[in-house]
């Protein structure tokens, strides 16, 4: 029994030692396994960073090789572009130069001319004709801001009428303003008056637009015609209201630029233009008469 139970020890012992040295042998195949997988890793890592080193190298050789085509190309292009380059640009500079004097020139002629003072047609207190009120006053010369603009304006004051009217300066021609009628005008109106009647066969109404337009047109013969065919002597039928106030009007129009001209009182010059009226009116009948009695003595002959 005892040599049953100690060959069963050692067959334990040995089975033991058997898969100790087993796993011995495992671990130590393992280990070598690893040690060669170790080996393995630090050979390639090396190479690796061989790799990598040389790709930087790569790296300026190529930019290098490019920098070096780049530069060689721009060298060899240059020379080519230069000739034609330096020509253009001193033509474009030098066209630059003799515009900008031109313009330095120009521009004090252009910035002199408002300053010029402007001239103006009528002088504070000059005696006016105004187409539409008759004879006026200038009485001050003022400026205005309308609209947003600044205007001068000719203030012109009619005493009779108790008006005052402001004229733009820049359009008091174009709206009929004028001076006072010289010698030679006033003569010319009397002539006028002096003459026969011509009276158009049309109706009341027509003709009377067409005297008033006369007596607002400014012109002193449009006003002295009015005068000269509205005109009614004692012997003569009387007239309607309307051509009474029409003939009125345009006599005291004309009264009053002669009483200007003559430096008189208006009631003066109406009195004085009436009294020339009627004196031609006597001599005009006068002269008519006789023409009928040489008329009748030549036909009883």
């Amino acid at each position: 029994m005892k040599k049953t139970v100690k060959k069963a020890a050692l067959a334990k012992k040995a089975a033991h030692t058997r898969k100790s040295v087993a796993k011995e042998k495992h671990a130590t195949k393992a280990k070598a396994v690893a040690a060669k997988a170790k080996s393995k890793v630090v050979k390639t890592k090396p190479k690796a960073k061989v790799a990598h080193a040389a790709k930087p190298v790569a790296k300026p050789v190529a930019k290098k090789t490019i920098l070096t085509k780049v530069t060689g190309h721009l060298k060899h292009a240059k020379p080519v572009h230069a000739a034609p380059a330096p020509v253009a640009k001193p033509a474009a500079v030098a066209a630059k130069p003799v515009a900008a004097p031109v313009a330095a020139v120009a521009k004090p002629a252009v910035a002199a001319a408002p300053a010029a003072p402007k001239k103006l047609a009528f002088k504070i207190g000059e005696l006016v004709v105004y187409p539409a009120h008759g004879v006026g006053k200038i009485t001050a010369i003022e400026e205005q801001e309308i609209a947003g603009s600044k205007l001068e304006l000719y203030i012109v004051d009619f005493e009779r009428e108790k008006l005052r009217l402001k004229v733009p300066t820049n359009r008091a021609e174009q709206k009929g303003m004028r001076r006072l009628a010289d010698r030679g005008l006033i003569e010319h109106a009397m002539k006028v008056i002096r003459g026969r009647a011509r009276i158009k066969r049309t109706m009341w109404s027509r003709r009377a637009q067409e005297y008033d337009a006369k007596i607002n047109s400014g012109d002193l013969i449009a006003v002295a015609e009015v005068v000269r065919d509205l005109y009614r002597s004692d012997r003569q039928p009387e007239q309607s209201y309307s051509e009474r106030q029409l003939f009125e009007q345009a006599l005291l129009r004309m009264a009053r630029e002669l009483a200007a001209v003559r430096k008189v009182d208006d009631d003066q010059s109406v009195k004085e233009l009436s009294e020339f009226l009627a004196k031609n009116a006597k001599r005009a009948q006068a002269a008519g008469e006789k023409a009928e009695e040489e008329a009748a003595a030549e036909e009883a002959a």
